[in-house]
Formats: structure tokens, C-alpha cells, sequence
């Protein structure tokens, strides 16, 4: 699969600005990780700018460990060290620049945590992409999801589950028909995580990954998906568009790591180093 020629190749011209502002609202005391994982990813799948939004006191540990080229947002937290619902405001504000908004790798199921990401979800204006605990915020709560601004919503099978309060057996024993009653229902761009990953929207045909490899199911793994789908739709892809070739060039590049580390030795910033490859197979 080639990449859209919106991706590749690049102006002479070009500045940051024209690649797309990303804010990735991750991170807390015991998920730091995962937010690291998401910004690097979406630094290397192009974005032109990246922001992390974390607890505040997390802040001096995120600049020694998050990637040199990310910029941090430090933001009012809980006792237990997550976002906090106080965060809301300045959240609103810093959203009136950006182009894409990432809620989830790391945040927590806090309860103050999770009442931020519903007021975030329920007024977004800005393109969407939920994984993680964001997802886990929604359920029964999928009444919030906003239709005027593209909303990709990245669950593996248990949270798909979770979302529609229904055993993991139901999901995985019609994988098609969940993802398509789930669009139609609630208007939403689903990827559906596992082996062959669905991408699927309301009135498309849906795409089925045939990239990866069982070596990427491993901590981390979703954080960077994320981070690339955001990329991508900052760089000016639709939401199915963004999401069908990050999971293709995700995919890719564990396949190349996992030629390379093995399946049983890959981890999920191996994915991230074998990127630039993908991308440019894929060019």
C-alpha cells in the first residue's frame, strides 16, 4: 500500500505549521509510558508539532523522558497524580490551536480523570482521537460523542466490549458486524483492534488490516498507533483515511521489527524505530 501523496513528498517551502499541531492528553503517576510512546510516534508519523498535556508535577519527569522534540502542557491534577476535571479550562484554551486532540494513553479511571474526558468529548471541536481510558470514560456514556468534528474511537476487543457492556466472545464471534452496527449507531470512524484490525465508517466499505504480527500484542503497541493516526490527520487525512494507513504502516513496522527482534523479543518503541522503513516502503 502506498502512502496519499498529501503525505509524501513534502514542499520546499514547508514549515512545522503546515503539518499539523497535535495535543495528546495522557500520562499519569503509574502510566507515564504510555504517553511517551503515543508523542514519539506522532512526532515520527509527521506531525509538525506535538504537546503533552500531564499532571503538573509530572512535568520535570516528562521533560527528562518524554521525546526532545515534544512540548509539554502541565495541567492541574488529582491527589493520585492524573488529570484533574480543574483542567478543563486550560485545556479549552490551548484547543483553539491545535488541529487534533489524542484522549487517553495512561490518563487512569479516575473519577475526576474520567469527568474531564466526557466535558472534553461532549464540546470537542476539534478532530478526536480516543483510546485507552478515554474509551474506558465512555462507556455508558456514548451518548456524549459529538458529531460536528471527526471522532476515532481505537478500542481492542475488551474495551469494544466494555463500550457496548457486552462479554468479549460477542465481540470477537462477529468482528464485521459489531464495528458496522457501532458506526451506524453513533456516527463514528471505529478501529477495531486485533488480528486483522477493522477500520470501519457509516456508509464505507470497511478496511481490513492485513499487516502485524502477534509480536505486537505488548504494552505500548496502542499508545503508538495512536500517535500515528493523530499524525496523520493533522498532516490534513480524513479520519478513515488517517486511520486505514496508520494501521497498515503501524502493522508494517512491527512486521520489520519483529523480522528483526523477534515476536517473542519486540517491544512497542521497536515498532516506532522501524517507522522511518515503513514509511518508506510505503513512499
Amino acid at each position: 500500500m502506498r502512502l496519499p501523496t498529501r503525505l509524501l513528498p513534502r514542499k520546499t517551502d514547508s514549515h512545522k505549521g503546515d503539518f499539523g499541531h497535535v495535543l495528546i492528553l495522557a500520562g499519569s503517576a503509574r502510566f507515564s509510558g504510555a504517553a511517551v510512546l503515543c508523542a514519539q510516534a506522532c512526532s515520527r508519523a509527521g506531525a509538525g508539532l506535538v504537546t503533552l498535556g500531564i499532571p503538573q508535577s509530572l512535568n520535570n519527569v516528562f521533560i527528562k523522558i518524554k521525546p526532545t522534540e515534544a512540548m509539554t502542557l502541565p495541567l492541574p491534577e488529582t491527589e493520585e497524580i492524573t488529570l484533574s476535571s480543574k483542567a478543563f479550562g486550560k485545556v479549552r484554551e490551548f484547543a483553539k490551536k491545535i488541529n487534533v486532540l489524542v484522549i487517553g494513553p495512561g490518563l487512569s479511571q479516575n473519577k475526576s480523570t474520567q469527568s474531564l474526558i466526557r466535558k472534553l468529548v461532549v464540546c470537542g471541536n476539534k478532530p478526536l482521537v480516543i483510546d485507552a481510558d478515554g474509551l474506558n470514560a465512555l462507556a455508558g456514556y456514548l451518548s456524549v460523542l459529538p458529531n460536528k468534528v471527526p471522532v476515532i474511537l481505537t478500542p481492542h476487543p475488551g474495551e469494544m466490549a466494555r463500550l457496548l457492556d457486552v462479554r468479549i466472545s460477542q465481540v470477537q464471534k462477529d468482528r464485521k458486524k459489531v464495528a458496522k452496527d457501532f458506526v451506524n449507531r453513533y456516527n463514528v470512524i471505529l478501529v477495531l483492534k486485533g488480528h486483522q484490525t477493522l477500520v470501519v465508517e457509516k456508509n464505507r466499505e470497511l478496511f481490513i488490516n492485513k499487516t502485524g504480527n502477534p509480536g505486537m500484542a505488548k504494552a505500548g503497541s496502542g499508545d503508538v498507533l495512536t500517535g500515528i493516526i493523530a499524525a496523520f490527520l493533522a498532516q490534513g487525512l480524513n479520519g478513515f483515511e488517517a486511520a486505514k494507513y496508520a494501521v497498515y504502516l503501524h502493522g508494517l513496522a512491527g512486521d520489520l521489527a519483529a523480522k528483526e527482534k523477534s515476536q517473542l523479543a519486540m517491544i512497542a518503541s521497536d515498532i516506532i524505530e522501524k517507522l522511518p522503513k515503513a514509511i518508506k516502503i510505503c513512499s
